[in-house]
Formats: structure tokens, C-alpha cells, sequence
């Protein structure tokens, strides 16, 4: 017990002159050893490189992983070393929901079989990101995160010991200067009362204490002096290191670029993918409505939708069982319609639509478009004119623009 209080007394007293020493040298009150300029540009580097290496570590951990408490949960996991929980990501459990919406709402309904499809690709978009994360995990963060508790922590450590090795070194230098100084002061007025040490033997002359004195202070300092330099070389090999340490963040980068690169390209198809198979089921939806087993009754049309054979329009009460119409309608002359004064839009296309017939127009994907509608219309159509071409286009194929 008494060897650990001198123990810690020693080490207090050590830390207090250190600490005065740093203070003084601040103030410009004592010595202080300078490195050298190469020296200090290295750890200059090896700062910028700790700062930079650990801001990027960290802004790549908020976008692999945006939930704060989620990287707070895999961040004690691996402290604790524990197995990390796998997770579901945000696009998986959408696309989960969407399939299970998909069954109540029918699978055979155009809504109830569009989310079945749009839930299937969000899965495939979730696994994509996982598989990125996994990835990016491995190739980029695990690096960044070694050199920042590894090589760093290595350096940090190395960097102190020079620090206090350098601080003994300038006491030294402090204490060989002052026992220079008073030998001096006492082989030309030698004064036993004031510059005798008080543990020396009273009948020692002060010259020769003070002698010896500095004969042992200068040991200490090239002592001192020796494990400074050895220390440095030391730290001056890690802080060179420092560029190899460049070298191998280059390659993660490349390849978290790699991976990235990859999870877009799969995301891109998959929403190409998805995008035909709507597209398609848009096009199958437009046909069925277009069978004459799936269209309402027409109402009475105006002047505009005259029939080619008389002005009047055949109804139930006209055509009886077993017997065809004498009135048959034919294709609407699309050509007699007038855009209206007011009301007119400009319309985007969204797919491709080839006309059943001369009443209908095609369409091209992004193209621009007027459209307009008039009384009697089907809801599902509008009337759409580009350059001297006009006929009837579904609606479902457009963008309607403000």
C-alpha cells in the first residue's frame, strides 16, 4: 500500500511539473524543441487525414443507414459482440404490403393485379439494397472504421509518449542550464551558505558539488535525448505510413463505387421491367373497354358525331329480338369536330397507343399533345390533335399538364 501511494504521489508530481512546463512554454517563459519541418508537415497530413477519413465514415453510415436508432442498435451489437439482426428494408416491407393489399382487393381487378406487380418489384428493389449495404458495408466502412480505432489509436499513442519524451527532454536541457549557470556563480564567488546543496557534506566546496551536478544533469539529457530520437523515428515511420493508408482507402472507394454503380443498374432495370408490364396491362385494359360487350349504351351524340346514314340513332325499342338493326352506326367523323373556344389542355403521352380505327390517333411516348372533350363524350376518351391530325385517345395514356 505505502509502495502504490509513492507510486501515485510520483506520477501527480510528474503531471504538475509537466503541466507548468507546457504552461511556460506557451507563454514563451521556457525552452521548447522544435521538430522539424518535415516532421510537422507528417502529422499535419496525418490530422487532415483523421479528420476527412472520420467525417466520411460517418456521413456514409447516415446514408447506408438513415434511422439514428437503428445505427445506435447495430452499433451496440457490435460492441457487445453480438450477432447484428437482419432487417427488412423500407422498399421489402412496402412491397410486402402491396402483395397482401393486392389479395384483398382481388387479384383479378386491374388495381388489385397492378399492386401484386408494383409489391413484387419493391421486394426486388429491398433485396438490391441489401445486398448494396452488405457490400458497401464490407468494401468501404469496415476500412474507414479499422485505420479510425486501429492505426489511428496506434499513432495517437506514439505521438503522446514523443510528446512527454520531448517535454523530459527540454526539462533536462532546463535543469543542465541551470546548474551551468550557478556553477559558474560559484567558482567566482563561492558562498557555502547559498549555493551548497543541503543533502551534500557541509565540507564540500560548492564548485565541485555544482560540477557534479551538471555532470549528472547532462547525462540525463542525452538519456533524454536518446529515447526522444528513438521515439521519433518511431512515430515519423507510422505518420509515413499515412500514404499507404491513402492507397488502400483508394481501392474501397473504387469498389463502393462499383457497388453503387451496381445497385442503380439493377434498380434501373427492375423499374424498366415494371414499367412494361404496367404498360401492357394498361394496353389489355384499354382493348377490353373497347369490346362492344364492355361499352355502355351510347346516349344521343350531337351534330358533331353524325352517322353516315341517317341523323337518328337507334335504341333498344327500335331493334327487336332475333333482328338486326336496319340503322347501323359506323365510325364517328372525327373530322367535323371543333375544338371549343375555352378548355383546351396541353397533354403528355405517357406510352405508345396504335389506333383500332380513323376515329382514334396514334400516339408516340413524349410527345406533346392538345386535347379538349366535348358534350357526350365517354369519360375515358378525349378528343387529341396534333399538327392537322385529330381523332379520339384514352386518357389513361396521358399526363394532363397544367
Amino acid at each position: 500500500m505505502d509502495f502504490n501511494v509513492k507510486k501515485l504521489a510520483s506520477g501527480a508530481g510528474l503531471f504538475l511539473t509537466r503541466a507548468v512546463q507546457f504552461t511556460e512554454e506557451k507563454l514563451g517563459q521556457a525552452e521548447k524543441t522544435e521538430l522539424d519541418a518535415q516532421f510537422e508537415n507528417l502529422m499535419s497530413r496525418a490530422d487532415c487525414t483523421k479528420h476527412w477519413t472520420e467525417k466520411i465514415y460517418r456521413q456514409t453510415e447516415v446514408l447506408l443507414q438513415p434511422n439514428p436508432s437503428a445505427r445506435i442498435e447495430e452499433f451496440l451489437f457490435e460492441k457487445l459482440d453480438w450477432k447484428v439482426p437482419s432487417r427488412v428494408t423500407n422498399a421489402e416491407l412496402l412491397g410486402q404490403y402491396m402483395q397482401d393489399a393486392a389479395k384483398e382487393f382481388d387479384l383479378g381487378t386491374p388495381y388489385g393485379n397492378t399492386l401484386e406487380k408494383v409489391g413484387e418489384c419493391e421486394k426486388r428493389l429491398g433485396e438490391a439494397e441489401r445486398e448494396f449495404l452488405q457490400t458497401s458495408a464490407i468494401s468501404f466502412l469496415t476500412p474507414l472504421r479499422n485505420f479510425l480505432e486501429g492505426d489511428w489509436r496506434t499513432i495517437s499513442k506514439e505521438r503522446r509518449l514523443l510528446e512527454n519524451l520531448r517535454l523530459d527532454l527540454d526539462a533536462c536541457k532546463t535543469r543542465v542550464k541551470k546548474a551551468k549557470v550557478a556553477e559558474a556563480k560559484a567558482a567566482t564567488a563561492p558562498d557555502f551558505q547559498e549555493t551548497r546543496p543541503r543533502n551534500y557534506v557541509l565540507s564540500a566546496s560548492a564548485s565541485a558539488l555544482w560540477t557534479e551536478e551538471v555532470e549528472k544533469a547532462e547525462h540525463e539529457l542525452r538519456i533524454a535525448q536518446t529515447e526522444f530520437d528513438r521515439q521519433a523515428e518511431v512515430t515519423r515511420l507510422l505518420l509515413e505510413g499515412i500514404s499507404s493508408t491513402h492507397v488502400n482507402h483508394l481501392r474501397c472507394l473504387h469498389e463502393f463505387v462499383e457497388a453503387q454503380a451496381a445497385y442503380y443498374k439493377q434498380c434501373h432495370l427492375h423499374m424498366q421491367e415494371l414499367q412494361k408490364e404496367l404498360g401492357s396491362t394498361v394496353q389489355a385494359i384499354i382493348q377490353k373497354w373497347k369490346e362492344p360487350s364492355h361499352l355502355p349504351l351510347p346516349p344521343r351524340l350531337p351534330n358533331a358525331f353524325a352517322l353516315n346514314s341517317t341523323n337518328a340513332i337507334a335504341t333498344p325499342s327500335m331493334v327487336t329480338e332475333g333482328s338486326s338493326s336496319p340503322v347501323e352506326t359506323d365510325t364517328l367523323k372525327i373530322e367535323e369536330v371543333q375544338a371549343p373556344a375555352t378548355g383546351t389542355r396541353k397533354a403528355r403521352v405517357l406510352y405508345d397507343y396504335d389506333a383500332a380505327d380513323s376515329s382514334e390517333l396514334s400516339l408516340l411516348a413524349d410527345e406533346l399533345i392538345t386535347v379538349y372533350t366535348v358534350p357526350g363524350m365517354d369519360s375515358d376518351w378525349l378528343i387529341g390533335e396534333k399538327g392537322n391530325h385529330k381523332g379520339k385517345v384514352p386518357v389513361t395514356y396521358l399526363e394532363l399538364l397544367s
